[in-house]
């Protein structure tokens, strides 16, 4: 089986692609041999965009998901669109951009959270300009303004954010980079990717990111809600 190949992972400010047609699912979706679209994960949703076949009819892109091995990304695109496309035609892939660097925003910024609250993540969500982090904190008292006002002060350092890959192994060696209790780093292919931003956070992620935290722009908490004894969920969106 040919695995499709990530090319967001090696470029996120990629919003076109040519790829040749793998193959259809019974749900209405069509794998490609390569793919720009983000497929829904790690609280990350899935891309949305426009697939347009070799006879120029553009068809649109409602989610994207993984496979059931992992190794392989679903466009779902709806059965009878699907049904109309043939193995080993070529296609044209267009994101929908302007969502997908909300995500990618939201996504950097809550890296960023996690290191204003050092706690364990026990959840977490991107949203289209807003998201959550759920945190497992014994002692409340969490003030808003100055969760904000510690972002804040974070994004105007404007570090760079890189991707690096290490082992399995070198992973295990260091249980610490992982934060998040509830969603584990992406395993399976021997390396796991580590996302750093330069001399503020490094933790394994699979998902995408802005290349400089300036780009997140300003960003509010809007809520922190108490989810149970030690949990306490923090909300934050985009300010604009």
């Amino acid at each position: 089986m040919t695995a499709t190949e990530l090319l967001f992972r090696d470029d996120a400010y990629a919003t076109t692609c040519q790829a040749k047609v793998l193959g259809t699912t019974p749900e209405g979706g069509v794998i490609l041999d390569r793919t720009v679209f983000y497929a829904q994960g790690g609280g990350q949703p899935g891309d949305v965009g426009a697939l347009v076949t070799s006879k120029g009819e553009r068809i649109g892109i409602t989610n994207t998901v993984y496979g059931a091995d992992r190794t392989q990304v679903v466009h779902l695109v709806g059965n009878e669109a699907a049904s109309g496309l043939a193995e080993g035609e070529t296609v044209t892939l267009e994101l929908e951009w302007a969502k997908r660097l909300k995500r990618m925003r939201v996504h950097t910024a809550l890296h960023l959270l996690s290191v204003v609250l050092p706690y364990p993540v026990t959840g977490g969500s991107i949203g289209d300009g807003d998201g959550r982090l759920d945190f497992d904190i014994p002692d409340a008292g969490l003030d808003k303004a100055d969760i904000a006002d510690k972002l804040n002060a974070l994004i105007a350092r404007d570090a760079p954010v890189t991707e690096r890959w290490i082992t399995d192994e070198e992973l295990d060696a260091n249980p610490g980079l992982v934060k998040t209790m509830s969603v584990k780093p992406p395993r399976g292919s021997g390396r796991v990717r580590l996302v750093e931003i330069a001399g503020i956070d490094l933790q394994p992620c699979g998902g995408t990111h802005v290349r400089r935290i300036g780009e997140i722009g300003s960003v509010v908490i809007t809520d922190i809600e108490k989810k149970g004894k030690q949990n306490r969920r923090v909300r934050l969106a985009l300010a604009d």
